[in-house]
């Protein structure tokens, strides 16, 4: 893509600039893309950006992805104003033993990069970045036992990050509050079997469980102290077992599922209470294995204190 800039060579200079489709970064580069769901329908757009590494977190418009200059390096970037920076080195792990949360505090707009990891005893370590300080802490990590495996990356709502400790059968998620650093282990109302999952839904937590093959259930939590999660929904048509709930659309709370079998996109709708199949446009079919990550482009930056979301 013409005037595509990459990641990699703008971290190499002093300040940003236009590369045009040439590197000297050995390593494959791709395109960061993102996926736009509109009036039942979802394409595929491109950012003008390229870059050879995974993507780890999104938070308010800002995305995590690690750093392929530097082994175990975290770059925290915003794609639409393509202001990026650097984080120092974190405590190395492999990457199935570890999870990074990112979260914004909004009482302050202090933003931190949460980082859990197994360390040589099977314990798991929690350390924190604060973007402000730019260092990392240890903090105290969740008790042990609480973690069978790192399954998904964790879900950010009620002022924490939320995490499903289990593929299968979990009766509790594992919290952190971002802002307090304290871990919870907060019980589920049910059961959460392999397609069910957490989402963020309007500043709420949401728990979405398929009871049987077609009804699903929806509950939320709206704090850590002095609350208990609610039944706020039944969905009880068009629902198939193998939905997996990927998050809830930003203005209207619709929430989004991906089917397991073929990777199609359904949105249930709940002022009509329908569950309507996306239309992909032609040619524009994500891979199965694809992992997906809300966003939302904004103009924010972590140096702000005060921020306001750009629609």
């Amino acid at each position: 893509m013409p005037n595509t800039v990459s990641v990699e060579l703008n971290l190499l200079q002093p300040k940003p600039i236009p590369i045009f489709n040439h590197t000297t970064i050995n390593a494959p580069r791709f395109s960061v893309q993102f996926l736009e769901f509109k009036n039942d329908k979802s394409k595929i757009g491109e950012y003008s950006l390229s870059c050879s590494a995974n993507i780890r977190a999104t938070c308010n418009g800002l995305i995590l992805l690690d750093n392929k200059l530097k082994k175990g390096g975290l770059v925290v970037m915003n794609p639409v104003t393509r202001k990026l920076i650097a984080l120092p080195l974190g405590t190395l792990s492999r990457p199935h033993d570890e999870s990074y949360g990112f979260a914004l505090i909004d009482s302050t707009g202090e933003y931190k990069v949460v980082h859990l990891f197994r360390d040589e005893l099977r314990y798991v370590s929690c350390e924190i970045l604060s973007l402000r300080t730019k260092a990392w802490r240890e903090v105290n990590g969740p008790s042990f036992g609480f973690f069978n495996r790192f399954v998904d990356g964790p879900i950010s709502a009620i002022g924490g990050l939320h995490w499903i400790p289990q593929v299968d059968r979990s009766e509790y998620i594992v919290s952190i509050e971002v802002d307090k650093e304290k871990f919870h282990q907060i019980p589920l109302p049910r059961s959460s079997r392999t397609h069910d999952g957490i989402v963020e839904m309007g500043g709420v937590l949401g728990l979405v469980v398929h009871e049987d093959v077609n009804h699903i259930d929806i509950w939320i939590l709206k704090g850590f102290y002095g609350e208990v999660w609610t039944k706020y929904h039944s969905i009880t048509v068009g629902s198939i077992i193998d939905m997996v709930p990927l998050f809830s659309l930003r203005i209207k709370g619709d929430i989004i599922f991906k089917r397991d079998e073929d990777g199609s996109f359904y949105v249930y709708d709940f002022q009509h209470q329908e569950m309507r199949k996306v239309e992909m446009v032609e040619g524009c079919i994500p891979r199965s294995s694809t992992t997906y990550l809300p966003h939302v482009n904004s103009l924010v930056s972590w140096m702000e204190v005060n921020l306001d979301m750009c629609d």
